[in-house]
């Protein structure tokens, strides 16, 4: 059997395949070991055919309370738009209080003091409460982290900080979200 230069058995045989032949090799291999692990090893995916209209269902089921200033308000506007995807949700099972923290680092501090660059961090702590009983199902922190410039202009600097506040805002809402759709796949 003829066989371009490169591929093929050699002397030290497995690198000498193509990236194709390789991964079919790979693949072969490690088939009958996955599929023996399918049924028993209680994976399944979060986003799968079977389960995702009750993951979204679950999802639109949760309340948000109300997070004080402008960057909990973006947070709770985010999280209601990703589980309800902008409708109106369900009669609330679940429940979700948040608690938030910021803080500004200066990076980039000029010989004068000032800072030619700043860090936004938020921290939100939350927990999931089923509304039956009051019983906490999931507790977490989410982090956000956001950099801006400083600039001359009082109102670049404005501008600059509200849309590092959004960006971290964005991201917290988002991994919130993640956690509790992993949390409401895996609960009856």
């Amino acid at each position: 059997m003829w066989l371009p230069r490169g591929q093929g058995f050699s002397v030290s045989g497995w690198w000498t395949w193509s990236g194709t032949a390789r991964s079919i090799a790979i693949v072969m291999l490690l088939a009958p070991a996955l599929a023996a692990c399918e049924g028993s090893t209680g994976f399944r995916p979060m986003y799968g055919a079977a389960t995702l209209a009750d993951t979204e269902a679950k999802l639109a089921s949760v309340s948000f309370g109300t997070i004080p200033g402008r960057v909990g308000q973006r947070i709770r506007n985010e999280l209601i738009f990703q589980t309800t995807g902008g409708g109106s949700g369900l009669p609330p099972k679940y429940h979700v209080d948040i608690a938030i923290r910021q803080q500004i680092v200066s990076t980039l501090v000029r010989k004068d003091g000032e800072s030619q660059s700043q860090v936004y961090s938020l921290e939100a702590k939350f927990q999931l409460i089923r509304v039956a009983d009051n019983a906490v199902l999931l507790e977490g922190t989410s982090y956000g982290r956001a950099s801006f410039e400083r600039f001359d202009s009082i109102y670049s600097n404005v501008k600059a900080r509200e849309d590092a506040e959004n960006r971290a805002a964005r991201a917290v809402a988002q991994d919130i979200k993640t956690r509790l759709a992993a949390f409401l796949s895996g609960t009856a």
